[in-house]
């Protein structure tokens, strides 16, 4: 009897040992979950709606709009960050989120599929507190505050989703660090005549920043902000809580200021690579162009410094013995029967025999039919362009619509949508959505015109 005694008495105290042990485990396992230290992880603003591109960005958020043939904007921050050994990077969406959700996925294509860190999508919600959409840049980040803390790092880099460049951050982490900065900013001097459009920093000698204006009319200096911050954390979290409550709250117009006013250590970090705001359809349409130059002033090609996308089109492309091509990007996936000249085109892109294209940009999934004309265009993704069309005719007229927008002699025709066989489209034009003959009068849109078909 003493020994069955002992028997049961020796298994359950291993039990409740093995239990404790467990107990004990998961508990470890717990805290170290919420106690991931990273140096430095990115956040990145991705929610804009990039109204100065006109329908391009109708129905996609800008960082999501193609850019150089198979890639999309976001691509090159994203793939800085990874270059930069940034492996924690969390995305903020807001405008038109769905493409650039599927795009980023659980972001493969950049490395970014961590069990600790990767890519975090990170859109607005309603919480306890009331918060919802993002009202600001500095109020979308202070929205994911939490999303930071679960990291515990000692730096957070900010950067914009819709900048075409390459940088490497950790260069510019070195430099924060040297200066024993509170914040850090990526400058680079710009044309005098265009530093009203930019926040322009004034600095002594040494770097620092003693005065910040935000867009003045009457610029100081031409040491324009490239809207890439260091913060240190401690820094970022105290003044977000600080400015909380500020309507639209903004790093240029509210942050940067508090922190100066507070005697902080800002510095500015001059950089002097290739970087572009393509913000306007001028300004994509040239940085679309400078990537067919022979030796492109950014380039593509670097084995180094390598930009990573999320591209599933394996298809090779077929050039027919119609067709003719000259200085051109083509991604995979194409059929040429046409000539083209002086363009980038994207992937699983049909032209159409007799067809002429010169110093245009066709995005992905464009058919275009035969005996076409297409000159200075941007066709979105996923248009078909009829037989007989021809685009970018006639002399250059004002947009009537919405001149400031649609202009250097660019016609631009948004996703999904579909010219009829025959149709004449002029310059500064706009179409959007799949017109039929009725739409036109004698079979054109003149220069300077707008279509838009309701419910596209």
């Amino acid at each position: 009897m003493t020994k069955i005694f002992v028997f049961f008495y020796i298994i359950i105290v291993k039990i409740q040992r093995r239990y404790v042990i467990d107990e004990n485990l998961s508990i470890i396992g717990e805290v170290r979950q919420h106690m991931i230290k990273k140096e430095m992880i990115a956040m990145l603003l991705a929610g804009g709606q990039g109204s100065r591109l006109g329908v391009l960005t109708d129905k996609v958020a800008k960082p999501a709009v193609a850019f150089g043939g198979k890639y999309r904007i976001i691509d090159f921050p994203l793939s800085n960050c990874i270059n930069s050994g940034i492996d924690t990077v969390g995305v903020l969406t807001q405008y038109q989120p769905l493409r650039l959700n599927s795009h980023i996925g659980i972001g493969i294509p950049w490395d970014l599929d961590k069990g600790e860190g990767g890519v975090t999508l990170l859109s607005p919600y309603e919480s306890n507190y009331g918060n919802g959409w993002y009202s600001g840049t500095a109020d979308a980040i202070y929205q994911n505050i939490t999303f930071m803390d679960k990291y515990d790092p000692d730096y957070v880099v900010i950067l914009s989703g819709d900048h075409i460049y390459k940088m490497d951050y950790q260069l510019m982490l070195d430099y924060h660090k040297a200066n024993k900065a509170d914040l850090t900013i990526a400058c680079m001097t710009v044309p005098w005549e265009e530093a009203s459009r930019f926040g322009i920093m004034i600095t002594d000698e040494f770097g620092k920043i003693t005065e910040f204006e935000e867009k003045p009319e009457n610029p100081r200096s031409n040491l324009a902000s490239m809207g890439i911050y260091i913060f240190s954390y401690d820094v970022l979290k105290k003044t977000l809580k600080k400015l909380k409550d500020v309507p639209n709250l903004d790093f240029g117009m509210h942050v940067l200021p508090d922190i100066r006013e507070n005697n902080g250590r800002i510095y500015a970090y001059e950089f002097s690579g290739y970087w572009k705001d393509v913000g306007t359809l001028g300004s994509y349409w040239s940085a679309n162009m400078e990537l067919i130059d022979i030796v492109p002033e950014f380039n593509l090609y670097e084995e180094f410094w390598k930009i990573y996308t999320n591209c599933q089109t394996i298809n090779p492309t077929y050039i027919s013995d119609t067709s003719k091509i000259d200085r051109t990007l083509i991604s995979s996936g194409c059929e040429i029967y046409g000539e083209v000249s002086n363009s980038v085109l994207g992937f699983d892109i049909n032209v159409g025999k007799g067809t002429v294209i010169k110093d245009s940009i066709i995005m992905n999934g464009v058919t275009i039919g035969e005996n076409c004309h297409i000159e200075k265009a941007i066709i979105a993704e996923d248009t078909i362009i009829g037989d007989r069309v021809t685009l970018g005719a006639g002399e250059e007229v004002p947009n009537v619509a919405k001149p400031k927008i649609y202009g250097d002699g660019i016609c631009t025709i948004g996703e999904n949508s579909y010219i009829p066989d025959g149709i004449t489209i002029g310059k500064n034009t706009a179409v959007y959505g799949k017109t039929n003959v009725s739409d036109y009068f004698d079979m054109q849109l003149p220069s300077g015109g707008y279509l838009k078909k309701e419910g596209e």
